[in-house]
This record gives structure tokens, C-alpha cells and sequence, in this order.
């Protein structure tokens, strides 16, 4: 069987599936001779609300907005969610960005102290937007501008709850290609520091998949599957909570999908710091505790995307030892 044969085949069956599923969508072959991408366009121009919870770190959240709108996609609102700012820079920017008018971009201030969880819950209180964009304020999208019309594509489709993004550091290394359950104990992301454009092991880094869990660092969501899960978890403050999401979004019914194709730069927690102090450490282990109590079945008998046989205590699909 010639190369060129077996691609055909391979796309046809593809597209059979896409129309046996009643789902539109376009193949295409990738580099990798054997692995396919199906482009799924979006329908009609639905609402989309971008939750950006900020403390300071005004340039970081300028370029955050800049890599939105420069997405063109034209039914947008931002959310902006004040966490108690104190440089006066911020707040100049502030008044800055609401004089021109750019986008449709509103503030709210969160008062209390910082809970992530909690924040992007009011901010969504807020929200008019039949999706949902998480957001961190050091995200930026400068790789490409369709990043976020490749996720939403991908969260139309009946089936799907919430779309990750395909992170990097700024130095070109993968800071998150979806996450593992057990990974590190409680949950990890996998590829970290794998340099940018390569697949990793049967190029699960560079391929759509669906994952137990994935960043809410960059993560979109149809409101109603928002909704049904019940939102952010409030217990967890600061970690794991984008896991414990995605794990309610799936005991709704609902698939979980990482898309490398939507790739942005990520300077992972630049605003919150390090878990440097005694209380963070406090919190951080009762955070852990929740986790173990509330997703007990599957930290015991393994994420149900991932392979028993391979390693827990690293991030490249490598074999237990």
C-alpha cells in the first residue's frame, strides 16, 4: 500500500465519522505521517465572556487584553475582576483602557481575599456570554490570532464541556499539555519543559485529545455545563482547582478536550507567587486533603485517560519502573 493511498484512506475514515456524527468539520494530515487534524468551524457567532481575575501586574494584563482582541472574534466581553490592586500604575491603566473604549471591557472588584476560585465565580455573576473564557492575566496570544475561534469550534460540539490551550513559558518550553490525575500525587501537567514542537510520546503534545483535565489558565466552557457542575469548587483557594472543575464538568455527562492547536505563552504565576510562607503551606495541604476525600475512586484506580502501566511520578508517558 502506497503512503499516498494510505493517507487517503486514513482521512476518508475520518470523514465518514464526522458524518455519521452529524459533525462538521475538515481533515487534514499532519506532518506526522498517520496522525490527522479535524478543523471544526464555528457556527453562527455566539457570545463569549473572558474572565480575567488581575492584581496589579498591569503590563502583563495589557498584553493578556491585546492577545483577545487581537483575535478579532467579534462578540466579545471582558471581565475584568479587580483583586485588590495597590500600585497606582494599575489603576491609571484602568482609567486608560475605559477612556478609549476599546472592546467591551468592564471592571468589578473582587473585595475579599484572593481565592481563585471564588473570583472567577463573580466574575461569571457578571458575565452575559453563552461561553465562558477563563483567563489568567499573564496569558498572551502571540503565537497566532485564531487560538481562541479553534477553541470555541471545539467547545460547540454537543458533547464537549470545556477546552484547554496548549501553554508555553516564554522561553519555548511546554509549561502544560493537559493534565493527569495522580500525576505528583493529586495532579500534574504533562510535557513540562519539553521544548515547543516536539510531539512527545505518540504525539500526545501535539494532537487533540480528551483528558480527564486541563489548565484553567487559558480554559473555555459552555455556560451550562458552568452551570451544572456548580462553578469553582470555593474550598480551593489557589490549587487544583481547575482539576476538580473538570472532573464535575465530567461527572455531568460532558468530554474534556486539549487543544494544541490553540497555543499561547504562559508566565505561570507571576502575580500569586510562590507557596513560600507556613499558611500557604497550611493551605496547600488542605487543599490536597480535599482533593483526596472528594475524588477518592479515581486517585485509587487511576485516570481513566491514562495508562495504568505508565509512570505517575513523571510527565512523558513513560513506563513504571
Amino acid at each position: 500500500m502506497s503512503k499516498t493511498y494510505a493517507y487517503e484512506a486514513g482521512k476518508k475514515a475520518v470523514e465518514g465519522s464526522l458524518r455519521r456524527t452529524g459533525e462538521k468539520g475538515t481533515v487534514e494530515l499532519l506532518p506526522d505521517f498517520g496522525f490527522y487534524r479535524v478543523r471544526y468551524p464555528v457556527t453562527g457567532c455566539p457570545k463569549v465572556s473572558v474572565i480575567i481575575p488581575n492584581k496589579d501586574e498591569h503590563e502583563a494584563l495589557d498584553q493578556c487584553i491585546r492577545s483577545v482582541l487581537d483575535t478579532n472574534y467579534p462578540n466579545l466581553e471582558v471581565i475584568i475582576v479587580e483583586n485588590n490592586s495597590t500600585e497606582r500604575e494599575t489603576f491609571e491603566y484602568y482609567r486608560k483602557l475605559a477612556r478609549s473604549g476599546e472592546g467591551n471591557i468592564r471592571f468589578v472588584r473582587w473585595k475579599k481575599g484572593f481565592n481563585y476560585s471564588a473570583i472567577n465565580n463573580y466574575g461569571v455573576s457578571f458575565a452575559r456570554g453563552e461561553y465562558l473564557l477563563f483567563l489568567n492575566n499573564d496569558v498572551r496570544g502571540t503565537i497566532s490570532t485564531d487560538w481562541l475561534e479553534e477553541m470555541l469550534g471545539v467547545c460547540q460540539r454537543p458533547d464537549v464541556g470545556a477546552v484547554g490551550a496548549k501553554l508555553y513559558y516564554p522561553d519555548n518550553r511546554i509549561q502544560s499539555a493537559g493534565i493527569v490525575i495522580g500525576i505528583g500525587g493529586i495532579a500534574g501537567s504533562m510535557f513540562v519543559d519539553m521544548p515547543r514542537g516536539r510531539g512527545g510520546y505518540m504525539h500526545k503534545a501535539s494532537i487533540m485529545q480528551d483528558l480527564s483535565a486541563v489548565t484553567a489558565a487559558c480554559m473555555l466552557v459552555k455556560r451550562e455545563a458552568f452551570a451544572k457542575a456548580g462553578g469553582f469548587t470555593e474550598e480551593l483557594a489557589v490549587a487544583f482547582n481547575d482539576v476538580d472543575f473538570c472532573l464535575k464538568v465530567g461527572q455531568c455527562g460532558y468530554r474534556i478536550v486539549y487543544d494544541p492547536y490553540a497555543e499561547l505563552y504562559h508566565d505561570e504565576s507571576r502575580t500569586r507567587g510562590t507557596e513560600d510562607t507556613k499558611e500557604k503551606v497550611r493551605r496547600f495541604q488542605s487543599e490536597i486533603e480535599y482533593m483526596r476525600s472528594h475524588w477518592t475512586d479515581i486517585l485509587i484506580h487511576g485516570d481513566p485517560n491514562y495508562n495504568p502501566n505508565l509512570s505517575l511520578k513523571k510527565w512523558n508517558y513513560s513506563l513504571k519502573v
